[in-house]
């Protein structure tokens, strides 16, 4: 019998282009762009031993919230850094991930269960601990999509019923001074690097191996957004607060002191590839870390966008937005 082929109707045709366009979009939000490879997971990498020897102190407020969890939880902490929250709680079970593997060995070598994991693509079955906290690291994250995919899998890994403490940098600083000391990032070179209309992503682009984010000269960031802060003058400090408070967007210094410096074996690496640059006068080499921070509200309109969890609590804290997410219990009528 001679083979039949069915024409696919215009409404098959429709939903596998929205399948497809679903799958690219979740492809895309868990690829992760050049700007966080080089300016996030490369510098932790690279300054992991020095980072996690100034990370010691636990926020009150995130202790609070992990001792009022009941005993027996099981508690996932998504970007543990050097696991200072890891056992913060002796009556539940903690399990922690980082994209960083030296900070993880860190905390491995604290006896802490961890593994290396990105924070948009967690490693764990739906429903599996009881709460999750991700403490400073949403605001590493540098698309839209990719900080809202985070939260969704935040919420995924916990059981219904189950808490997320979710806390970021704070536009509104309360140090206004430490803003001069970030390098703020024009728009042109982030919608280079992160927007969706981005050069990067043309396949012309994309194929020219003599085309990346290297050729883009880091002095040139945002010389203009410096030059066009301080032609204010200081009588107009309002329109100087406008344009700072409207920046999001920064390169965030750390200092690795040069005794300091070759205990991960990477800045020799860094400094030739030009991740890193020396500054004598501080006896440091000097790392820029990739930073969106949270305009006031921005993070609850980011969470409210997760379809089966609620805000049930938000605060500012030392400098940072906070908010607590319970998913949607299990309904209790089936």
């Amino acid at each position: 019998m001679r083979d039949i082929k069915v024409k696919p109707t215009h409404q098959q045709k429709q939903e596998e282009e929205e399948e497809e366009e679903i799958s690219s979009s979740s492809l895309s939000v868990k690829s992760t762009p050049e700007i966080e490879k080089k300016y996030v997971h490369r510098v932790y990498d690279a300054i992991a031993p020095h980072f996690s020897s100034t990370r010691y102190a636990k926020w009150p407020k995130v202790a609070a919230f992990l001792e009022s969890l009941p005993p027996g939880s099981v508690i996932l902490d998504a970007g543990c850094g050097n696991g200072k929250y890891l056992g913060l709680n002796p009556n539940c079970f903690f399990i922690g991930c980082d994209i960083s593997d030296p900070l993880i060995r860190i905390c491995s070598e604290k006896g802490h269960e961890v593994l290396v994991a990105d924070a948009v693509n967690l490693p764990y079955r739906e429903g599996f601990g009881d709460a999750a906290i991700s403490i400073a690291v949403l605001h590493h994250l540098s698309t839209e999509e990719r900080r809202k995919g985070a939260v969704e899998e935040l919420v995924r890994v916990v059981k219904p019923g189950g808490f997320v403490l979710i806390t970021v940098w704070a536009a509104e600083q309360e140090d206004k001074s430490l803003l001069t000391k970030w390098t703020p990032l024009s728009a042109k070179y982030v919608e280079e690097w992160v927007g969706p209309g981005s050069p990067m992503n043309s396949p012309r682009l994309r194929n020219n191996p003599c085309f990346g984010l290297e050729s883009i000269p880091e002095s040139d960031v945002s010389v203009k957004e410096q030059k066009d802060l301080e032609s204010i003058p200081e009588s107009d400090e309002s329109v100087k607060d406008e344009k700072v408070s409207n920046q999001q967007e920064y390169f965030v210094p750390w200092h690795l002191p040069y005794h300091r410096a070759e205990v991960s074996g990477a800045s020799a690496s860094a400094l030739a590839s030009g991740l890193a640059k020396k500054d004598d006068r501080k006896g440091a080499v000097v790392y820029n870390r990739y930073y969106h921070v949270f305009s006031e509200g921005e993070l609850e309109r980011l969470a409210s966008g997760v379809g089966n969890a609620m805000i049930v609590d938000r605060f500012y804290d030392k400098s940072n937005w906070c908010i607590v997410l319970q998913k949607e219990a299990l309904n209790q009528d089936h």
